[in-house]
């Protein structure tokens, strides 16, 4: 049965997030407050819980699972071919709505779907989810709602769509709004604007004037 814990309360929040690390490592699911919208995350590094992420949203694997990480540093071990622009970004806007799709280093041992090679990888402005990610290190995070179903705002949202597969469930009240990250493709030479959400292309381009928008 799913634990949930308030993390509004301080008591509740240690339990909560000891909790929730401990589910992580045993390869079950957690959901997490993020910046945008709650989020359904397991370790990045297991496939079997990956797998088990996508199942619960009903989502296949042509749509792959982004990554959200608890500092910038974590990069240096996820991706390959970073150019400087890519670093500019992540100075300007992580912790953050920026999600940025790299190309990750061939040596990592994941699966999180079809990804051709690159990751979406984010670090979220959003406490409960850092603390969280700074204990598990990596972990795979999309939208905590079913697939085709609006992304949750608040906990009982994301409740009531998973259910019991989910074991922990972090409540931390709403969520800011349910304006998604802006996604910039900096795979290439010069960054390309995929979705523009939270970070128009006006003020991405303040810090990467040369960034294209995709067609």
């Amino acid at each position: 049965m799913a634990r949930r814990y308030d993390t509004n309360d301080a008591t509740d929040r240690t339990t909560g997030l000891r909790e929730a690390a401990s589910a992580v490592r045993r390869g079950e699911l957690v959901v997490l407050p993020t910046d945008t919208v709650y989020g359904i995350g397991a370790d990045a590094f297991s496939s079997e819980a990956v797998n088990d992420l996508l199942e619960a949203k009903g989502r296949g694997r042509g749509m792959p699972t982004p990554v959200l990480i608890g500092s910038p540093n974590t990069l240096h071990g996820l991706v390959t071919d970073f150019s400087e622009m890519a670093w500019e970004l992540v100075d300007a806007f992580w912790p953050g709505a920026l999600t940025l799709v790299a190309k990750h280093q061939p040596s990592l041992q994941w699966d999180l779907g079809d990804t051709r090679g690159t990751v979406a990888v984010r670090m979220p402005l959003h406490p409960v989810a850092i603390e969280l990610l700074t204990e598990v290190g990596p972990m795979a995070v999309s939208s905590a709602n079913l697939t085709g179903h609006p992304s949750p705002e608040d906990c009982d949202a994301a409740q009531e769509m998973l259910g019991d597969a989910v074991s922990v469930y972090l409540d931390g009240g709403p969520t800011p709004g349910i304006v998604p990250s802006s996604i910039v493709d900096v795979t290439g030479k010069v960054p390309v604007l995929l979705r523009a959400g939270a970070l128009s292309a006006e003020e991405l381009r303040k810090v990467v004037p040369d960034l294209e928008v995709a067609n």
